[in-house]
Formats: C-alpha cells, sequence, structure tokens
C-alpha cells in the first residue's frame, strides 16, 4: 500500500454501526496496515437532513466513500436515481451493507471489514461501479 488516505463517510443513521465496523477494523490490525478515515456528518459539516443526491455529490466532490444502509428509490433525488443520472466511470462507489442489524454479529461485522479493506487496496476497480454491497 502506498499509504495514500482513503477517506470514507458513515451515512447519518448508521453511525453506531460504523463505529462497530471502524473497532473491527481496528482490531484486526487493518488500520495499521491501510491508511483509512471514518467521518461522520458532523465532523464535516454535512447537515444530517441531506438528501441522497446532495450526500453523493458531497462524497464525490470530496473524494470519500459512503457507507450506508440499504438507501431506496423513492424520488427523483433518491440515491439510485442519482447513481443512474449522475454516477462516472471515475466515481468513487457506494458501500451499502447487506444488512446493517447483522453488524453486532462478530463474524459477519469481520466479513464486511475484510470487503471493505479488499475494495479500498483494489479502489480503481471499483470505480465508476455505483453501489457495491456488502458482506
Amino acid at each position: 500500500m502506498d499509504g495514500t488516505l482513503i477517506r470514507f463517510l458513515s451515512d447519518h443513521d448508521i453511525e453506531g454501526y460504523a463505529q462497530l465496523l471502524w473497532g473491527t477494523l481496528a482490531s484486526l490490525g487493518w488500520l495499521e496496515i491501510v491508511s483509512l478515515e471514518l467521518s461522520t456528518f458532523y465532523e464535516v459539516g454535512l447537515p444530517i437532513n441531506s438528501n441522497d443526491r446532495e450526500v453523493w455529490r458531497f462524497v464525490q466532490k470530496n473524494r470519500m466513500i459512503l457507507i450506508t444502509n440499504n438507501r431506496n428509490m423513492e424520488d427523483d433525488s433518491s440515491l439510485e436515481h442519482t447513481l443512474r443520472e449522475e454516477n462516472l466511470p471515475t466515481s468513487l462507489p457506494v458501500l451499502t451493507i447487506g444488512n446493517v442489524e447483522r453488524l453486532s454479529e462478530s463474524n459477519y461485522r469481520k466479513r464486511c471489514a475484510d470487503m471493505l479493506v479488499e475494495i479500498a487496496l483494489d479502489l480503481q476497480n471499483h470505480r465508476g461501479r455505483g453501489r457495491v454491497y456488502i458482506p
């Protein structure tokens, strides 16, 4: 790894789960090997009532990877609509946790952590994919 910092943003509604995941990354030693950073909406100054399109544009502009629960396609500003309309081959992926409640299970959390690291280490091959479900 070249030491390049890879920045992640936790969706506001799963911050506690994202912290659990980050703790697993630390306990597995990944944070000593791979330069990863996790931020919250508050830490980056993003209002928690931002719509999906605003969040996606923010993470792309700030070269961050969003970690989210399963956002939906409710309206024109939804994540799915945004990805269909604005995703480019150079866009960073959105990591969607398949079952966020299962992050309380250590084995599931470890699988998510391992997959997150795999994606971070091979980020160029995940650009433009839109959503990537983990695990």
